[in-house]
């Protein structure tokens, strides 16, 4: 009967340490992800805006550079992406 007891009390908190530790995980994976967009974004922006910059000091009509170095900032990106999945 004391067994009974026990494991009818035991079971709530057991699923309830469950769920928190469910809670925590997912929310670890959230930050992880959400921090490589924002890198992610602040790379190509970064690199975006650079080369408006220089295409606006060097007077050029066509943006080139600003084109080149908006291709060149999403390989960068993609390349640190993919460095942080191997090291995670």
């Amino acid at each position: 009967m004391e067994l009974a007891r026990w494991t009818t009390k035991q079971i709530p908190q057991l699923e309830q340490q469950k769920n928190k530790k469910n809670i925590d995980s997912s929310l670890k994976s959230y930050a992880k992800y959400s921090g490589i967009a924002f890198k992610m974004a602040i790379i190509i922006v970064l690199g975006t805006f650079g080369g408006y910059k220089i295409d606006e000091c060097f007077g050029f009509e066509k943006h080139i550079i600003t084109l080149i170095l908006s291709l060149l900032s999403v390989v960068f990106a993609i390349y640190v992406v993919i460095k942080d999945f191997i090291k995670k």
